[in-house]
């Protein structure tokens, strides 16, 4: 049974986690249906993106402990770590603008997710943390990279190293949140109806910037930038062209 769901509504997409009895604890599943989403998502038309939880009280608890703690140290290090890695550096460098949808607790892995997304809404009474100290293990799915980046190390540190608690108004006066509200997921459509009336391909382009300026995959977005720019010139279409007739191309630059 599938506890990530994938549906859309017009150009507006929406992830839900739905693993109630686990407070939406990741599990190797959620993963896996996570990433296919992912490729879905990517190929669609969506030109927004709404992640949220169908359990109120805790967006995500983070990660199921009882799955990978029975994983071997190298399964653990190479497919658990990594493999939720490089799912949610696929979902910050989605094309389309994201919004995670915080009605409830965010912590460990579940704050990692709301990290990867572009902007966050979050209840009044949600809390975010990062708690993996407390079972003997450290954050694995940018935690202490991304989050790094979006956060003052001090308050990454109050977290990872002594196990404290960011309440709703402090993250808002921290930037962390974009807006908190008593029905966060009507004020997130509220930011998508707006979104969606932007230029998608000007959307786009302006993410890749702003997340090579901060360092998110940098190397990717410089070659993917130069290569649209490429793509658009006549030099490539005679390129192309003379390939196709097997003569010498005679470029101009343009």
């Amino acid at each position: 049974m599938s506890a990530v769901h994938l549906s859309f509504d017009g150009a507006v997409a929406e992830l839900r986690l739905d693993n109630p009895a686990k407070m939406n604890a990741f599990t190797v599943e959620m993963l896996e249906q996570l990433a296919g989403h992912l490729e879905t998502l990517e190929r669609s038309g969506a030109r927004l993106l709404l992640l949220t939880a169908a359990e109120a009280k805790c967006f995500c608890s983070g990660a199921d402990i009882p799955g990978w703690g029975a994983l071997t140290p190298a399964d653990f290090a190479r497919h658990w770590v990594r493999g939720g890695h490089r799912i949610f550096d696929r979902l910050a460098r989605l094309a389309m603008p994201s919004v995670a949808v915080l009605s409830g607790h965010a912590f460990g892995g579940g704050l990692e997710l709301a990290a990867a997304c572009d902007i966050r809404v979050m209840a009044p009474k949600a809390t975010l943390a990062l708690p993996e100290a407390g079972i003997g293990i450290v954050p694995g799915w940018s935690g202490t990279q991304r989050l790094s980046r979006l956060l003052p190390e001090a308050v990454v540190k109050e977290m990872a190293l002594f196990g404290r608690r960011i309440p709703a108004d402090r993250a808002l006066a921290l930037g962390f949140v974009a807006e908190v509200s008593d029905t966060p997921r009507d004020a997130a459509m509220a930011i998508a109806a707006r979104a969606v009336d932007l230029s998608p391909r000007a959307v786009e382009i302006a993410k890749s910037m702003i997340h090579a300026a901060r360092g998110e995959d940098a190397a990717a977005m410089v070659e993917a930038l130069g290569s649209a720019a490429i793509a658009a010139s006549a030099d490539r279409d005679e390129g192309v062209a003379a390939f196709r007739d097997k003569r010498k191309p005679q470029f101009t630059g343009k």
